[in-house]
């Protein structure tokens, strides 16, 4: 049983669940939480996968006690109706460890797929940070992207025999939507250059996400050559915030957010992205796309070891000084700009279907 609840997981989970699909040995059934709705439904329709179980939990304003509450009896019910011999979830959500505490109760072994992401900061990134820790602690399969992944659960204990470094599915799915995605470019003003937004993290919420606001408000009034594009989060902490900042200028477009396709069109356009997203850090990269990431720490430190991505944090002047640079200076752009992935070569998911056929042959024999 593949488990899936929001869009990013969607988008890492869709390769996996084709790939295991292809496989004479298994009977996949996919199970949506819908923890996120619209998104997801963009996502699954984008890859044809129809959920088999919809839980539907998402409610409007829902709080984390709320969401966890929901998704511990409805997964328990799915479960124990299901029986499935494995579950897999992929990332950081509330799904994710809910899936995977459900899963140890029930006695059925869990698959982690992107494993092993650490800031080593459990309020930060909030709570995803603690969500991975913890589903680390229940998970019987740990499915590494990087061997950087794979330390960090060495480091905690976890034998050498449960990881399998894979490379990140995102990759995969990536370099698929590239392919079929043109079409949907955003347009551009003649002489123009487009700067891409994406921000939305719990953490940055109140004074931090306007001061992320303010340094956009800022460049798009001190550049006529750059025009922004920012699909905004429907949460209103920060849906009315960038109205209230951003809206009506000439040159940020704010827009709903992005199905797939126009979004890895949109990356490919852009002249560089602002981001507080942990999958743009892994697929700007693959594209050539510099990233000012808007958080002060990363579980994906790999990009930025590689000097693919920069952090710059919730900071006005480090948000307003790193993109003045890269939209002056060639030189600093051009080493960025490297199309440099370390995340990947587009076989993690063929990988992990590989290392589940070994592991589920063992466990039935």
């Amino acid at each position: 049983m593949c488990v899936v609840g929001t869009r990013p997981e969607a988008i890492k989970m869709a390769p996996v669940i084709l790939a295991c699909r292809r496989q004479p040995w298994a009977k996949v059934r996919v199970l949506a939480t819908a923890q996120h709705r619209e998104m997801l439904d963009q996502v699954f329709g984008l890859f044809d996968i129809a959920p088999d179980i919809d839980l539907n939990i998402m409610q409007e304003n829902q709080t984390l006690p709320e969401l966890t509450a929901r998704l511990m009896t409805t997964l328990d019910q799915a479960f124990a109706s299901e029986e499935p011999d494995a579950v897999l979830a992929q990332g950081d959500t509330s799904t994710v460890l809910v899936a995977a505490l459900a899963s140890f109760y029930r006695r059925i072994p869990f698959g982690h797929v992107e494993a092993g992401l650490r800031t080593g900061d459990l309020a930060y990134p909030f709570p995803e940070e603690m969500n991975r820790v913890v589903t680390g602690r229940l998970a019987r399969w740990h499915f590494a992207p990087t061997e950087s992944a794979r330390t960090n659960l060495l480091a905690e204990g976890i034998g050498d025999e449960h990881i399998f470094v894979t490379g990140n599915t995102v990759i995969d799915a990536l370099l698929d939507v590239a392919k079929r995605c043109d079409e949907y470019a955003p347009k551009v003003s003649p002489g123009k250059r487009l700067v891409l937004v994406t921000a939305h993290r719990r953490e940055n919420f109140g004074d931090p996400f306007a001061a992320v606001c303010r340094a956009i408000r800022y460049l798009a009034d001190a550049r006529s050559d750059v025009e922004f594009l920012y699909p905004v989060h429907p949460n209103p902490n920060v849906r009315e915030v960038a109205m209230k900042m951003l809206g009506q200028h000439p040159r940020i477009r704010l827009c709903d957010p992005l199905d797939y396709l126009p979004f890895v069109a949109a990356m490919k356009t852009a002249y560089f992205i602002l981001s507080d997203s942990g999958g743009v850090q892994e697929e700007a990269p693959a594209l050539g796309k510099p990233v000012l990431v808007l958080r002060r720490e990363t579980e994906r430190p790999e990009a930025v070891k590689e000097g693919v991505v920069k952090l710059v944090g919730p900071d006005f002047d480090a948000i307003v000084k790193e993109s003045l640079q890269l939209l002056d200076d060639d030189r600093a752009y051009s080493a960025m700009a490297r199309g440099i992935s370390p995340y990947g070569d587009g076989r993690a998911s063929s990988r992990i279907v590989e290392s589940l056929s070994r592991e589920l042959s063992c466990t039935a024999a």
